[in-house]
């Protein structure tokens, strides 16, 4: 099993230790761990910055390494949360630190954090998804310092609105994304948080999952997106099961940014 989203206390909005997430991944079986902590550049539009120390987050994954040895596979990761107007931010990090893996996320548009609900404020859900999904293809349009695309469609956690829309009312923008994610090398992550916010699917939905799929997609990574032990790992079997049942035969980890294949069926055949 391999978990690559995790959060640590390097992340604002976690208090989990480094240590603490390696035992509850050993405990759950996980044969390698990518700590993804948060960097977002000017995620309010008011030049605040979410960031860590790279030197201290390094050091500390570098001494756990030689502590678990042998235990657990732990890797050197990142989670950035890309904004059409700070992408060259990104870029500089990227010259600067050598990192295994890299998450590229959206948790702002228009400048606005998501989670804090103003970006919603007098837009009606399908404009809202619509805007999303143009920021989204900017990005993945003129960046390319990522391994794979984390939590394609957050949009729907947030925004208060009943329901989810379905996919079909934002379908053009998601082929668009997906192939030219699929022709840059690039990759998406199943992120099964979307199940512990009562989403009722993975991050993104199944149905995303099969299109990206049946577009050629093959890099495809685990992530539980976790920020506290307990939820390491979560539902990673059943993860499993679908990405199996829609075709895929093969899960994905990076290395120094290079990605490594895994078969499914070994991995469930393990447990």
């Amino acid at each position: 099993m391999y978990d690559f989203h995790v959060h640590s206390n390097f992340s604002p909005d976690s208090s989990m230790k480094m240590k603490e997430a390696i035992e509850a991944a050993i405990k759950q079986g996980v044969k390698e761990l990518c700590f993804t902590d948060h960097t977002d550049y000017d995620y309010d539009g008011n030049n605040n910055d979410f960031q860590f120390d790279f030197y201290e987050y390094f050091s500390s994954i570098e001494e756990l390494q030689k502590i678990y040895e042998g235990k657990i596979t732990i890797h050197k990761g990142v989670e950035f949360g890309l904004q059409p107007h700070i992408l060259d931010r990104y870029k500089e990090d990227v010259k600067a630190y050598s990192f295994d893996f890299i998450l590229g996320s959206i948790h702002s548009v228009e400048k606005k954090d998501l989670f804090f609900g103003n970006f919603f404020d007098n837009k009606e859900q399908k404009t809202a998804y619509a805007v999303y999904f143009q920021e989204l293809s900017y990005v993945v349009d003129n960046y390319t310092d990522y391994s794979v695309l984390g939590h394609l469609d957050i949009i729907k956690r947030y925004g208060g609105f009943d329901m989810a829309l379905p996919l079909e009312e934002y379908k053009d923008f998601t082929v668009n994304i997906l192939k030219k994610v699929i022709e840059k090398g690039k990759g998406i992550e199943l992120n099964t948080s979307g199940l512990r916010y009562k989403l009722g699917d993975y991050h993104p939905s199944i149905d995303i999952v099969k299109l990206y799929h049946d577009l050629g997609g093959e890099i495809i990574t685990l992530g539980s997106d976790s920020h506290q032990p307990q939820h390491l790992a979560f539902d990673f079997p059943n993860a499993l099961k679908h990405l199996k049942n829609i075709g895929f035969k093969y899960v994905t980890t990076f290395q120094k940014l290079q990605p490594n294949f895994h078969s499914i069926d070994r991995i469930l055949n393990s447990y």
